[in-house]
């Protein structure tokens, strides 16, 4: 099979090479797992520049999740910010401790993202 870049150059690979390719074993089913965040919850009033636990609820995890990795992101008024404040952890740990971030006093939300995402409830943020 011949594939042509006008950028670079002519490609040739071996039919062996593509039946390789596609021979590949077929996935396990998985699941979306879209756990509900529990701290922080309506009531809760953070500092900026202090250091939280956020926390959800694992007990329902099934078998084979789609996308293990955890982030949690910060949102205000229905929008999620561009404000990461932790990713890379596994969404089966049911905690991360994370920095609130230098941000305007005010309402916001933490969307959980690992398969799904999940909205915590509002919580305050104080900026002193």
């Amino acid at each position: 099979m011949k594939f042509t870049n006008a950028l670079t150059s002519t490609f040739v690979f071996p039919a062996a090479a593509l039946s390789t390719m596609t021979a590949a074993a077929p996935l396990e089913p998985r699941d979306v797992y879209d756990p509900r965040v529990t701290y922080p919850h309506t009531g809760t009033v953070w500092i900026v520049g202090q250091r939280h636990n956020v926390t959800w609820d694992t007990s329902d995890a099934p078998v084979n999740i789609t996308n293990p990795i955890g982030t949690i992101k910060l949102g205000a008024n229905n929008i999620i910010l561009p404000i990461t404040l932790a990713t890379g952890f596994s969404v089966l740990s049911g905690r991360h401790e994370v920095t609130v971030p230098d941000v305007d006093s005010g309402e916001y939300f933490l969307v959980f993202f690992g398969d799904s995402g999940d909205w915590s409830d509002t919580f305050t943020i104080n900026s002193s």
